[in-house]
């Protein structure tokens, strides 16, 4: 996903897992629109997201150390924007 082509809390969670995490891939997907009418649903959108991630630095760490690490990266926007997140996270040759 290119920040460029997101809106303003999606870039910014993509500008702190680069930092964080430093990731070989990288995919973060706005899915606000399916959770309209759910709890936590933002008219404006940006509420709920799915991330695929891909990460030398989550080699040898299990998935909720890996979920920890992103969870730490994306901080206070987890707290007070981002509602839901669905993580796919993985080191390189994994599946």
């Amino acid at each position: 996903m290119n920040a460029s082509e997101t809106g303003p809390v999606a870039a910014e969670m993509l500008r702190r897992l680069n930092s964080a995490i430093s990731p070989a891939s990288i995919q973060l997907v706005d899915d606000s629109e399916q959770h309209r009418g759910h709890g936590g649903y933002n008219p404006s959108g940006e509420s709920h997201f799915s991330l695929q991630i891909e990460s030398p630095a989550f080699a040898g760490k299990n998935r909720v150390q890996r979920q920890r690490m992103i969870y730490a990266a994306i901080g206070d926007l987890m707290e007070s924007r981002v509602h839901a997140l669905s993580i796919r996270a993985t080191a390189p040759g994994e599946e």
